[in-house]
């Protein structure tokens, strides 16, 4: 196997866009990633930081429904992405804390089939 294809331990914190070699107080997810693969979840998370910060600005515009403006819609979709990365290399106490969130479930759930999403109000375009 390559060196490159050495598989190393991190400890992601999503929460604060940390990936760390050594477990802390802040890291949620153990994943165990080659050096490609430790590059895409940088990446991911990158991403993710940019697509809050575009969607934090965005929720100050007062017209824009928020629950149907798209950079809600690509926050979401790369929230799902880097949980579904994380899944995917995870230890199997992340596969299960991931699981036990249902966070992807939750992300795939606009709920828009509940009460009050009727299309009747002038906010729900």
């Amino acid at each position: 196997m390559p060196a490159n294809e050495l598989k190393k331990h991190y400890f992601v914190s999503v929460n604060h866009g940390l990936i760390q070699e050594v477990r802390n107080d802040s890291n949620e997810f153990d994943v165990l990633l080659t050096a490609d693969e430790l590059t895409t979840l940088q990446n991911l998370l990158d991403n993710l930081q940019k697509g809050d910060e575009y969607a934090f600005r965005r929720a100050f515009v007062p017209y824009k429904s928020a629950d149907h403006d798209e950079a809600i819609d690509q926050f979401d979709e790369q929230t799902i992405q880097l949980f579904q990365y994380l899944r995917q290399h995870g230890s199997i106490e992340t596969q299960q804390t991931i699981d036990e969130l249902g966070v992807l479930a939750k992300l795939r759930n606009t709920g828009y089939q509940d009460k009050g999403y009727d299309g009747g109000s002038p906010t729900n375009k």
